[in-house]
């Protein structure tokens, strides 16, 4: 038996199990999002028309699996998901919120780390700032400390209809300006990645300084920068929770409150923690498409394409 003979079996059974497991994260992933865009349209649309399910009660009754001893975690879980899918709209929105709004200070923030003088200056201010003190912290003292509560709460139709209430309003800002900071750190690291002498080459050919950042070196760090962002989307995800200190009623808040109502924090809370960890695998998976989807050609370590 040949060499290559020899290991064509292994191989093919490695590829068989890597597509066996991605199907079935697949599979999750199209039952956990499918249940989740139903129940949001059943909450919002269907209530309010009269032909839904009842908010908080699930599709399925689930009596029967809470009255068999085997089964009855799984029943417990499952008649907690529909009073959790508005907590998890607010944990989604507020981390969605905070990395896009971020992104628009961190771009200026590392640009000016990388290529300002006494910019560099300020921007280390900021992130060092920022990533030295506690999320927690910030989100107290824009809450509590500044009293920006009470003048977003004046503001028209805050807390009306679909609009959040100010507490909501808070933790985004409180949100943005964590994460600006961070993002600022891992595209100022990509940055510095680029080859110096591309910018060089930029001002060469008549482009301003300004100009060769913006079309040689920002399209090619942005890229080098998706990883970090993976992990600040990741961070934040699990850090929103981070918000029901000052009130927002995103998922971990809606898990205090039924746990303190039934008293089963235990099964509550790995329920919770699961809802968490399916919403930080779906967040890895779309960031991981996104980062092959942008690739730079023969550049990097993603897989399928060649290193140079």
């Amino acid at each position: 038996m040949s060499d290559a003979t020899a290991t064509e079996g292994p191989l093919a059974g490695m590829a068989g199990e890597h597509s066996a497991r991605r199907w079935l994260l697949i599979a999750g992933a199209a039952l956990f999002w499918g249940w989740l865009l139903v129940r949001w349209f059943n909450d919002w649309v269907l209530v309010r028309l009269g032909l839904g399910i009842e908010r908080g009660e699930p599709f399925a009754p689930t009596a029967l699996l809470e009255a068999s001893g085997t089964l009855e975690p799984v029943g417990f879980a499952l008649s907690l998901l529909p009073a959790f899918a508005g907590g998890i709209w607010l944990t989604i929105v507020l981390t969605i919120g905070g990395m896009f709004f971020g992104f628009f200070i961190a771009v200026p923030l590392s640009v000016a780390r990388v290529y300002g003088r006494w910019s560099a200056w300020l921007s280390l201010f900021y992130t060092e700032l920022i990533r030295g003190t506690p999320l927690l912290a910030q989100l107290f003292v824009l809450y509590y400390g500044l009293g920006l509560s009470g003048w977003i709460r004046e503001l028209p139709y805050v807390g009306y209809g679909a609009i959040p209430d100010q507490a909501v309003w808070v933790a985004m800002i409180a949100f943005t300006i964590n994460s600006a900071a961070y993002q600022a750190e891992y595209i100022r690291a990509a940055l510095q990645s680029v080859e110096g002498g591309q910018l060089t080459a930029a001002r060469s050919v008549g482009l301003s300084k300004l100009e060769g950042i913006r079309y040689v070196v920002l399209p090619q760090g942005l890229r080098y920068a998706i990883p970090g962002w993976t992990n600040e989307l990741v961070y934040l995800i699990k850090y929103s929770s981070l918000a029901a200190f000052i009130t927002v009623p995103e998922l971990f808040r809606q898990a205090q409150s039924i746990a303190s109502s039934n008293f089963r924090y235990t099964a509550v809370f790995l329920t919770v923690g699961l809802v968490y960890l399916c919403l930080v695998l779906s967040a890895s998976a779309v960031m991981n498409h996104v980062e092959r989807r942008v690739a730079i050609p023969g550049l990097g370590q993603v897989e399928g394409r060649q290193q140079t």
